[in-house]
């Protein structure tokens, strides 16, 4: 006798995509935050070596965007097991889009710390009082990928709450 196909059996990929688009995103953001802002500190670091050490905060900011994403596709990949309970159409995606929500909002906070860590760096080492300011603007767009893991855990936990 031949299983009737729900669709609920594709579940999972969705589930998956979602864990993957979480940390590819998540960690492309990371990417280009670090490259960047670095590109910015070497340059920065020719004319004033003294401040190579204070200019790594936006390396550091942009570094912690691949730990988001890690965190939702640790999450997302644990709640997927057909096996111990029914996984529906609506987990998966849930999932996915925790996993988009997650990786896109650190993609775009990379590219926002990146290019302002960039020219904040190299604004700093000529007029230091700029300092203060690149940190708050960089703490801003750190907050954006803080906004898309919270909506990525909201939306993870709302797996497996379809029936």
């Amino acid at each position: 006798m031949a299983a009737v196909f729900s669709g609920d059996e594709t579940a999972p990929f969705f589930g998956f995509i979602g864990a993957a688009a979480a940390l590819v995103f998540s960690c492309m953001g990371a990417a280009y935050g670090t490259a960047k802002s670095g590109v910015g500190v070497a340059s920065m670091g020719v004319m004033r070596p003294e401040l190579v050490m204070k200019s790594i905060v936006p390396v550091v900011m942009a570094g912690v965007l691949g730990i988001y994403g890690l965190i939702i596709a640790v999450i997302i990949s644990t709640g997927i097991n057909p096996k111990a309970k029914p996984y529906y159409l609506f987990d998966g995606y849930a999932h996915l889009s925790s996993g988009l929500a997650c990786g896109l909002a650190g993609l775009s906070a990379g590219m926002a710390i990146g290019i302002v860590g960039d020219a904040g760096v190299r604004a700093n080492a000529q007029q230091p009082k700029l300092f203060v300011g690149m940190i708050l603007i960089l703490i801003f767009a750190e907050a954006l990928a803080l906004y898309g893991l919270i909506v990525g855990i909201i939306l993870s936990s709302r797996a497996g709450q379809s029936r």
